[in-house]
């Protein structure tokens, strides 16, 4: 049951986002190897969402199309400057990589509503959104990826310009850099106002290179295998060559797989850790009882599941991703299952704090089933991928579609049941009791192309 809101000073928030951070790389949700210990029991004393899905993107940098989701609240063909722009050529031109001008970001609307709005880490959706969101900030990553000790750091800089001189390669460790500001932060602040402290991390992105007593957690031969481990991708993505694919030999090996995710989970660790620290610092300052802490990330990836190592692709390990909200205005040791999409964070957090959802949000707030009121409220969740993927799922049936592309891809289908199959290794496309769902899926799918004017639509149709 919610609460009634009082006219009280409005929380602050603490908004952490990782990178490449999937799903089922938390303990909470059901992994019995990860140790999350932090995020573990925020999810006890909060909101754990189990059923959020990226949108995907037209650039191999799925962060970019992802963040730009989450910030403005906007379909991925509308978050950024490309996704309406490019053309299958273009998808990689970094200059189309910023934040839809035309849409405020939710710091922006926080700021607007008297948030002091403080931005640490990575931002990888140009220098401009970032001056129009963020009041102030430190150790600021304006990039993709970079060892994560020597990142090119600025400082908050008025004017937006940012000079690439000015940057300061850092000698900490990025998680524990990002981590320090968050608590220099907290540590100072002292103004009436409440705070919107947005911290992205770069872990557990590669390259992953935690401190050795994280890697010592870890032994490569007691690491299992996902149920889902191929050598190689049964058919040609149109994805197969990217760079994150370049990381593991071909065939795929399992030890070197093994290795992967055992770097894996010790830069996971490493990370909560450091979350542990900054909620220390909340609890130090006694801000601990007026802070919303949302954890969430911007995509996963495969790591060896269906012979694949990056996100570009559709499958669960790329696209289907953590959230974590607890604190003031939320119930405890709640779970909620409905579909949900990063586009729905903008809108769920407005509502809980009670800020004035901008018009052009097309989110839909998680309200509702958080609180019970609703057990869904989407009936599919959709997803993108360049010009050679495209995927709905309702929560059960997933229905992806591959298309050709130049050299690239493939004319394929995919029909899984994840309640049944939730590693996706039974494709369904054959079964002659599945026909009438494919076509409905397939017909579904078309018309939300249509809605988001999806480009590959007129791609095809030229």
């Amino acid at each position: 049951m919610r609460e009634h809101k009082s006219e009280q000073k409005k929380p602050n928030i603490l908004f952490l986002i990782a990178d490449d951070h999937r799903f089922d790389g938390i303990g909470a949700y059901g992994n019995p190897v990860v140790q999350t210990p932090i995020l573990d029991q925020l999810a006890a004393d909060g909101v754990l969402f189990n059923s959020i899905y990226t949108m995907g993107g037209q650039t191999a940098a799925l962060c970019v199309p992802s963040r730009a989701c989450l910030l403005t609240g906007a379909n991925v063909f509308s978050a950024t400057m490309s996704e309406k722009v490019v053309t299958l050529g273009d998808t990689e031109n970094r200059d189309l990589w910023a934040l839809n001008p035309e849409l405020p970001t939710l710091p922006e609307v926080l700021r607007r509503d008297g948030y002091q709005t403080f931005g640490i880490g990575k931002w990888h959706n140009g220098k401009e959104s970032f001056v129009r969101s963020f009041s102030d900030g430190a150790k600021i990553f304006f990039g993709g990826m970079g060892d994560h000790i020597g990142l090119p750091i600025h400082e908050y800089d008025t004017n937006g310009i940012f000079p690439e001189e000015a940057a300061c390669p850092s000698d900490t460790f990025s998680s524990e850099l990002f981590a320090e500001a968050a608590i220099d932060f907290i540590q100072s602040y002292e103004k009436d106002d409440p705070f919107l402290l947005y911290l992205a991390f770069t872990a557990p992105h590669d390259p992953r290179t935690p401190p050795q007593a994280y890697q010592e957690l870890y032994q490569v031969n007691d690491i299992p295998l996902p149920a889902n481990f191929m050598t190689e991708h049964p058919f040609d993505n149109g994805e197969l060559h990217v760079r994150d694919e370049q990381l593991a030999s071909f065939p795929r090996k399992p030890n070197e797989i093994r290795r992967h995710l055992a770097e894996y989970y010790s830069m996971i660790t490493h990370m909560d850790a450091q979350i542990g620290r900054i909620l220390q610092a909340l609890e130090a300052c006694n801000q601990a009882e007026h802070t919303l802490i949302v954890y969430t990330a911007d995509h996963g990836l495969a790591l060896g599941q269906h012979g694949l190592l990056g996100k570009q692709n559709l499958y669960e390990h790329s696209i289907h991703i953590p959230l974590i909200m607890h604190g003031p205005g939320l119930p405890q040791g709640v779970n909620v299952s409905g579909l949900g999409c990063q586009m729905d964070i903008f809108p769920t957090l407005c509502e809980v704090i009670g800020t004035r959802v901008p018009d052009k949000v097309e989110g839909r707030s998680l309200v509702p089933m958080i609180f019970g009121e609703k057990t869904m409220i989407r009936e599919n969740v959709f997803s993108a991928y360049k010009y050679v993927q495209r995927m709905i799922s309702d929560g059960r049936w997933k229905y992806i579609r591959y298309y050709r592309s130049g050299e690239t891809g493939s004319d394929q289908i995919q029909l899984f049941d994840l309640l049944k199959d939730p590693w996706e290794i039974c494709n369904l496309v054959g079964d002659p009791e599945q026909q009438a769902r494919i076509r409905q899926m397939e017909q579904e799918l078309l018309q939300w192309q249509r809605n988001v004017q999806d480009p590959i639509l007129h791609s095809m149709s030229s």
